[in-house]
């Protein structure tokens, strides 16, 4: 039976406090010397003491500087050799930018925003380094100038602005790494100190083929990206999905006998057929007690559908205002007062009519008074000058008083995020980081009928044996409130393509049956699907007990 999955934990060295070079701000940083780990932190297994030297091997075992380059001018040294060069995909890391050596076809590569985004090839790796042979590498800021220095030399300069780099590390890849010194100057900054891994076992539910159910599938077809709604019938079920990778025309199908069996496609407006990006569907209530099912399609303008009649009928899509964004909306919920507030995120590119990309990602919200019928003008709630913040989920407290924001951590550096409001999303606090155990991609939460979290998302978490599967988290609230890992991660299905999966839909039966939806590519070789798998929180609970 493969029911539980275990993992590594990341550890972490630290040791007496920084000097500083003189200059106000700025602080002399020694990670590692003549072998010696001195701060620190590794994505996998630690890396092999030797003499003189640390040692690293294969992809996923990476070794990071305890602190990160923040603004500003910046030096950094490595001293280091690379073992078996000819499979290597050696590399090192300057926040989400790379420099290394590829052995398959024994280049020198770069990429990622520091170099203009996409991967180059500088030439041949034995131009600059040669295998088994020890050599320093610099990387030297000084203004928008960014300097690359091997053994003295330099071997590519470009221009980046003064922005943070964060992370600074080395990746072994398919290479062994020895490195006997590491340091950096400059403006120096806090990184990621949350573990990477997490420790809770994981239920695997991949093989019970009887809890799934296909809601759709096409041969050749992409299909992604569901939402559902539940009616208060509680056998009523409703779901839309693009007919494409996030966008394209919106699909609707209805289910009477909640969930089990799923409706031909149906009839929709003409105009949902130009839909560009992920639909989302909620179940409204104005103030005059009219029941509506609303939908809601993202980037530029962010454009609504209505129905007031559970769904046989629906509006054209209409813009809500002049503004857009990603994955609109991402959540919604009622506040105490009988308002909704829904979520959302942009980089610049969809808010304003003409926008272009920033690098930054901000996570705005926009009020409706009238049971989602208008929407008001969005307003930002959450920023992180490093980390890039997305796609909010939503949960109340079981007390109703807060409401607690999980995000998505779009530039891998971190682990997911939190922030909460005390003030029904007026003021929200600085978001923080979520233990490895919650770290994935769109969020979306309930309460068991025991009042136990279950939380379904994509596993993007560093250290994981599921990552890129859809999984869910079962805790409590207050594990999320203090940081911890919670009581299980429960693997739904094993996705065979990278990450591509798991944009979840989740709806709790009056039986106490959890339904959770999804696409990914549940077949080897063929396109995504739309699938179901239903579970009561009891199941699990007999599953760790039985393991």
């Amino acid at each position: 039976m493969k029911s539980l999955l275990l993992n590594f934990i990341t550890i972490t060295f630290v040791v007496s406090p920084l000097c500083a070079d003189g200059e106000p701000g700025k602080e002399s940083v020694v990670f590692v010397e003549d072998g010696d780990p001195k701060l620190v932190v590794y994505q996998g297994k630690p890396w092999k003491r030797c003499d003189g030297y640390l040692q690293g091997t294969r992809k996923g075992n990476d070794l990071y500087g305890a602190k990160g380059i923040g603004a500003g001018d910046f030096r950094l040294r490595v001293r280091l050799r690379i073992l078996k060069m000819t499979k290597s995909a050696a590399a090192f890391w300057l926040g989400r930018s790379y420099f290394g050596f590829e052995g398959a076809t024994g280049k020198t590569y770069i990429g990622g925003p520091m170099f203009g985004g996409k991967t180059r090839f500088l030439g041949p790796s034995r131009q600059f380094v040669k295998g088994d042979v020890w050599f320093d590498f610099e990387a030297i800021r000084r203004g928008r100038d960014v300097r690359f220095l091997i053994d003295e030399k330099e071997v590519h300069q470009v221009v980046f602005d003064g922005r943070p780099i964060g992370k600074i590390g080395l990746f072994p890849a398919r290479s062994v790494m020895q490195v006997s010194d590491f340091s950096a100057e400059g403006t120096m900054m806090e990184i990621s100190v949350k573990s990477r891994s997490y420790t809770i076992p994981t239920i695997d539910l991949a093989d019970e083929t009887h809890r799934q159910v296909v809601i759709d599938r096409e041969n050749g077809q992409y299909l992604g990206h569901p939402t559902t709604v539940l009616l208060e019938d509680g056998k009523t079920m409703i779901a839309v999905y693009p007919k494409g990778h996030g966008r394209g025309a919106i699909v609707m199908k209805r289910s009477t006998d909640a969930g089990l069996t799923w409706s031909e496609r149906l009839p929709t407006p003409k105009s949902w057929a130009t839909s560009k990006e992920v639909p989302t569907i909620y179940r409204v209530v104005g103030p005059n007690g009219v029941k509506r099912l609303i939908i809601f399609s993202g980037l530029y303008p962010i454009r609504l559908a209505v129905s007031e009649d559970d769904g046989e009928t629906w509006s054209d899509l209409e813009p809500i205002g002049e503004f857009g964004g990603i994955v609109a909306m991402a959540d919604l919920v009622r506040l105490k007062d009988g308002r909704y507030l829904t979520f959302f995120h942009d980089d610049g590119r969809f808010f304003r009519k003409g926008g272009r990309r920033t690098g930054r990602f901000h996570v705005y919200q926009t009020a409706s008074n009238d049971g989602g019928l208008t929407w008001g003008e969005p307003n930002e709630v959450v920023h992180h000058s490093m980390a890039h913040l997305c796609e909010p989920g939503v949960i109340r407290s079981p007390d109703g008083s807060q409401l607690a924001m999980l995000l998505r951590e779009n530039s891998r550096q971190y682990n997911s995020f939190v922030t909460f409001s005390n003030d029904e999303g007026r003021t929200w606090s600085e978001p923080t980081e979520l233990p490895a155990a919650l770290t994935g991609d769109r969020h979306q939460g309930l309460y068991a009928p025991d009042g136990r979290l279950v939380i379904s998302f994509r596993d993007t978490t560093h250290v994981s044996p599921t990552k890129g599967d859809w999984v869910a988290w079962i805790g409590t609230y207050e594990d999320v409130v203090e940081g911890r890992d919670g009581q299980y991660r429960v693997r739904l299905m094993d996705n065979h393509r990278g990450a591509d999966c798991s944009y979840p839909a989740l709806e709790l039966l009056p039986d106490g049956t959890i339904v959770a939806t999804t696409y990914g590519h549940w077949v080897k070789g063929e396109q995504p699907f739309i699938v179901s798998v239903r579970f009561k929180i009891e199941e699990i609970d007999q599953k760790a007990r039985d393991f």
